[in-house]
């Protein structure tokens, strides 16, 4: 009778512990478990750590932790568990000597579970994360397959892919997950080739793997390689791509500006019912401003229930981009009123439109206004806003003047951009200060040397415009070649002038030819 009893209460704890929502819920089983006398068992206050953990409720979870005599290394790991999810690190790092000085041993669990905390350190973490390693294998541990992922993640993450690959051949067996982490871990520090090498290699992919290298190429700017890997995934292994790969996708389409792509993927998300995630929607209207549909960006945006700092920037910073400053800033008063705390890209934004649409009035205040209204102090590229918006309006000593009290090294951008300005209201002065600023930074840029050239010629300086041209030929600056893409069948085809790599070069130019004797034929007729 005293044995059914016990189970039917434990059957109850059970119950009221998969229940809890809130912090009175884990009092109440709590205290149920007290009067009981089960509040010694180590599976059920583990339970309640990790409730509270979930609840944010980390103090509570401390007392239960301290108040239990008689831990065991699975309360341990908990309760170590509990705060690296947090970020406390020290604290996790603290919990996992004192389990070391009461006698016990850590398991397979413990080490993963620091880990999980040291990874999200920025100072010092890669020490921290080599000394847990050692302890990994002082306690031989590190053969252990869920130990190996965590030590490639942890050195992944930080950039530290030789030593990641270093634990990932040492391992005796290697699940999907850790080749996955050394695809994410080789594309993160910009070495794509070993990336499509260790991809290629692999026995057997989910859509985490496409995944990874999809998002590689996107965050490297290698868009074009992205779309085709995408491509490849669908089209040719038939994976479906899960919210996580179409936002990878959707950030490639934004760089090509492949709208008619960009169409299928929202459509796709559509037909499949794909979660409607923030970070989906952000992605859909970066996607569609960039490519030329601001209309299509708004209506993405009108439809979130939900809107962050992002989202906002986003649809502000697409406005701009299409020369819409008014609604820009009409949709920045929307996002104030809706108390969304702007951030630094928000204002960058916001200048930006201003700079796009000639609202120096506006401009002025928002820039003059960063730390006193909205607490942002100023970075360099605020002043590359507030210059660029002064340069194109034409006042050009005052961008000058913003210029000189600016407390960073202006860099390229800003030089770029008074160039133009000085080209635009022909002061041959600012644009010589600008090129030989220019010529330091971007020595090999031959856009900055034909705009000065073409300032002197603007200008009559017939002598100095040649010489311009003579220089760059004496410094060995090649003139950039142009490039254009074409979307087809959504595939982003690139054309470089000069290059003959492309496989069909005779029906291109067979194509032009025909267009332009069409184009001549209508001329005469007109």
């Amino acid at each position: 009778m005293f044995r059914t009893t016990t189970t039917t209460t434990k059957s109850t704890i059970y119950s009221l512990l998969d229940q809890c929502t809130t912090i009175n819920h884990i009092y109440q089983t709590h205290g149920f478990m007290l009067t009981r006398g089960l509040d010694l068992d180590n599976l059920f206050i583990s339970r309640l750590i990790d409730l509270c953990s979930n609840l944010n409720h980390l103090k509570y979870a401390t007392q239960l932790f301290y108040h239990k005599p008689n831990k065991n290394i699975f309360i341990y790991n908990t309760m170590i568990n509990a705060f690296s999810s947090r970020k406390r690190v020290n604290e996790s790092v603290f919990i996992y000597s004192k389990a070391k000085n009461n006698g016990l041993k850590p398991d397979f669990y413990t080490i993963p579970f620091v880990l999980k905390g040291v990874i999200g350190l920025r100072d010092n973490g890669v020490c921290l994360g080599k000394w847990v390693h050692c302890e990994s294998i002082v306690f031989g541990l590190d053969c252990d397959v869920n130990v190996g992922l965590w030590l490639v993640k942890m050195y992944a993450s930080f950039g530290c892919v030789r030593d990641a690959r270093k634990v990932f051949d040492e391992m005796c067996v290697r699940d999907l997950a850790v080749w996955n982490v050394m695809v994410s871990g080789y594309c993160k520090v910009g070495e794509f080739e070993k990336a499509r090498e260790f991809f290629e290699a692999m026995e057997e992919r989910n859509v985490v793997s496409w995944t990874a290298l999809i998002a590689g190429y996107a965050q490297g700017n290698m868009a074009c390689e992205a779309v085709e890997v995408f491509r490849r995934m669908r089209v040719d292994d038939g994976v479906k791509p899960d919210e996580v790969t179409m936002v990878a996708v959707l950030s490639a389409c934004a760089q090509l500006g492949a709208l008619e792509l960009g169409e299928w993927v929202h459509g796709y998300i559509n037909e499949y019912n794909l979660r409607k995630s923030m970070s989906l929607c952000n992605a859909l209207i970066d996607m569609y401003a960039k490519s030329g549909n601001i209309k299509k960006a708004m209506d993405v945006f009108e439809n979130m229930k939900d809107r962050c700092v992002i989202t906002w920037s986003t649809i502000i910073a697409g406005l701009a981009l299409h020369g819409f400053g008014k609604e820009a800033l009409d949709i920045f008063s929307r996002m104030e009123k809706s108390r969304v705390k702007p951030n630094d890209v928000t204002l960058i934004a916001v200048l930006s439109a201003c700079s796009h649409s000639g609202l120096v009035k506006y401009g002025r205040w928002y820039f003059n206004n960063l730390l006193p209204t909205y607490g942002i102090k100023p970075r360099i590229e605020h002043y590359g806003c507030m210059i660029d918006l002064l340069g194109r309006a034409g006042c050009l000593s005052e961008a000058q003047e913003v210029l000189n009290r600016m407390p960073f090294e202006p860099n390229a951008a800003i030089w770029g951009s008074l160039l133009a300005a000085s080209r635009l209201y022909g002061n041959v002065e600012l644009g010589e200060k600008a090129l030989h600023h220019l010529m330091k930074l971007e020595p090999n840029n031959s856009g900055n040397f034909s705009l000065l050239s073409n300032i002197y010629a603007a200008d009559g300086h017939w002598n100095e415009s040649g010489s311009i041209r003579k220089a760059m030929r004496d410094n060995g600056v090649k003139k950039i070649s142009g490039a254009s893409c074409i979307e087809m069948n959504s595939r982003v085809h690139e054309f470089i002038s000069g290059n003959g790599s492309n496989p069909l070069p005779e029906r291109i130019f067979e194509v032009l030819s025909l267009l332009n004797r069409h184009m001549d034929l209508k001329s005469m007729h007109i």
